[in-house]
Order: C-alpha cells, then structure tokens, then sequence
C-alpha cells in the first residue's frame, strides 16, 4: 500500500440530504484529502453547504432521476446499496457512518471507520423509536431491527479500524461490535466565535427543535424560576414548546450564523438538557467564553469540565435543570480559560489528528503486507 500523499483514498457516507454535524464532518475529509471522491445513497446539493456542491459524489442505484429528501424510507435497501459499490481500487476507504456507510466492501485496501454512533434506531434508541406505534407495526419493525441488528454487528467485521467520536461513542462500539477504537472528537470551528464584553441576562438554546433533545426540560425549567430563555432554532418540537412556556421564554425560529454568534457570545450559558453522541453546540458557545449547563450522559463528557467550562447535571428532569440553574448562579466562571480549552477541538486540530492517524494506519498494514 501507499504511504502518505500517494495513497488513493475514497470517502464513504449515510447520505448528503441536508446539513448536520456528520456532513461537516465530510467538508473536513474533503479538505484534507481533496481528490477523494464520495460514495453516499443519496445526493442533494442543494439542502447542501457550498463547500459540498459540484463534487464528484457517486451515488447508490437508490438515488435514480429526482432529488431525495426523505431518505429514511429507504432504509431496508441501505445495506444493499452500500455493499454494491465498487471500491476495488482505493489504498483506503474512509467511511463516515451512523447508519449503513460502514457496510461498504473494501477487497485491496485499509477500511477506516469514522463512526458518530452505532445504528441508534436500531440499539440504545430502539424503544424510543418504537413507543408511539400501533401494535402490528411495532411487532413488524421490531422483527425488521432485530434482522438490522444482525447486519450491523456482521458489516462491522468489513471495517479493519474503528474511529469514534466520543468516548461514549467507543463504549457502544465495544458493547454492541466487541471492537476496539480510538477516540477523535468530532471539527469545530472554534475560530469563528469569539469572546463578547457584553453579559446578557438570559440562558440560551440554538437547535434543531426535536423531541429527543429534551429541550422541554429546560423551557420548563427557565418558566418555572422565571429566568429569560432565548430559544433559536426549528423543527416539530417548537409547537409543544411554546404552549408550555412562560412569557420570559422567547422563541425566534432559525436564524443566520450573525445572529446565532451574537445572542451565544452574550448569553448566561448554554442549555443543553439532550444526551447527544457528542454535541458540537456546547463547543461552539464555550468557544465564546462561555459555559454550558448540561446533562451529565454522552458527549458532554469528552467536552464539559464540569464547575471550569459548565455544569453537568445527572438527571434528566426539570428539576435537575432548576437546581443547576441555581447552583450556577452563584459560581464564576473565566471567559478566557473556557475559550481555551475550546480551542482544543478546533478544526484544524481534527484533521491533523485524522491525517496522521491514516497514514500509521496505512503504514503499518503496508508493514504487515510484506511480512
């Protein structure tokens, strides 16, 4: 195999439908390793940042003629589209998976999985996902997960080195894989923010509005204690949220990064009540200077120094908010230190974690191949 800039490298993900953290995730890939081409089920540029349009991106047979936004219905041909690529020539294929991407075959190459979480429907999120279904279709998609349990736990014997995103993450892949991996947290562009003078006098929350993140936790919370709340951000959460809460909770929907930059530089802190796999958004307002008041589960863990850059609490109640919100109203936090150990997760430090850990991957099975 090649070692370093001569090796021919391919990228592999779930889908590009829209934009989230895992498709910043690809932006990176893309620039240190710009001649790489895509493979992904479905392609849609324009839901897509501009850094992820007019790129050689091959599809699955799955795509066909129209643009795709609900890829979700395809899911049961996933694992089938995947393995029907051709990946013959690559020294490394690169997979970016919380879904299906890792089922890729690599016959010639190395196979580095970058793994944002196991098949969550499929694992710890299974019940969740389930709970609100009649019985005959729960009884149908829980004998379909279970056969998508199997698939995953085999396609994870095609990937010859795991990469997780969060310590939380590598717990999973243990548990559910019995695999090994390291631990590389996921870019952020730390840089973009900066420290603000200014200290307002509310809490803030920037998101997607989803059940699963628990946002009504901390709406409840703020309501209950009379605390100003700054809320940005859509989605099917935002209806329920705005009928349970308070008149100093203030819901401004989405908003351009100008905006989200201002009110997260001069907030109180960040709430984060969700358990995420790591939670780029707590990064993102401790790069401000600013501290965040989270739930003490999953990614936070990696990222949250708990009484220096937040406040973790362990139960995911309203309660739990009220009284961390207490509690953090009477310590102090420095700006500058917050900001500092931010900076730790800075894009750029990302790639050359993700660069160098490719080429000893790759040197080492170059090793092997010629014992």
């Amino acid at each position: 195999m090649k070692a370093g800039k001569y090796m021919k490298i391919a990228i592999v993900h779930d889908w590009l439908t829209g934009m989230g953290g895992a498709e910043r995730l690809i932006i990176n890939f893309k620039e240190i390793y710009k001649d790489a081409p895509i493979y992904t089920t479905f392609y849609n540029p324009e839901k897509l940042a501009k850094e992820l349009k007019d790129l050689d991106v091959r599809t699955s047979f799955l795509q066909g003629k129209k643009m795709v936004t609900n890829h979700k219905k395809y899911f049961p041909f996933m694992p089938l589209a995947f393995a029907l690529f051709n990946l013959k020539e690559y020294d490394v294929v690169l997979s970016s998976s919380t879904c299906c991407a890792k089922g890729v075959k690599v016959p010639n190459g190395v196979h580095i999985c970058y793994c944002n979480t196991p098949m969550r429907y499929a694992w710890e999120k299974k019940d969740e996902y389930l709970k609100n279904m009649n019985p005959v279709k729960k009884l149908l998609v829980n004998v379909f997960l279970w056969f998508m349990r199997k698939w995953d736990v085999w396609s994870s014997k095609r990937v010859d080195y795991f990469i997780a995103n969060s310590t939380a993450v590598q717990e999973r892949i243990k548990k559910y894989y019995n695999r090994d991996s390291i631990v590389i947290n996921p870019a952020v562009r730390c840089k973009m923010f900066n420290i603000s003078n200014v200290n307002g006098d509310y809490y803030f929350i920037v998101s997607r509005l989803v059940s699963y993140k628990r946002f009504d936790l901390a709406v409840k919370a703020c309501s209950e204690l009379g605390k100003k709340l700054i809320v940005i951000g859509d989605g099917p959460e935002k209806q329920n949220l705005e009928k349970i809460a308070n008149e100093n909770v203030t819901f401004l929907g989405q908003q351009p990064d100008e905006v989200v930059q201002k009110y997260m530089s001069e907030c109180k802190a960040l709430l984060f009540p969700g358990e995420e796999d790591f939670g780029i958004t707590p990064v993102e307002a401790m790069s401000c200077g600013r501290p965040v008041i989270a739930y003490g589960k999953g990614g936070v863990l990696d990222t949250v120094i708990d009484g220096e850059t937040g406040l973790l609490f362990n139960e995911q109640t309203s309660k739990a908010v009220e009284q961390a919100i207490k509690k953090f109203e009477t310590m102090q936090f420095d700006k500058q230190k917050i900001h500092e150990h931010a900076l730790k997760f800075d894009e750029e430090i990302f790639k050359e974690k993700i660069k160098k850990y490719i080429e000893e991957v790759s040197e080492k099975n170059e090793n092997s191949s010629r014992c």
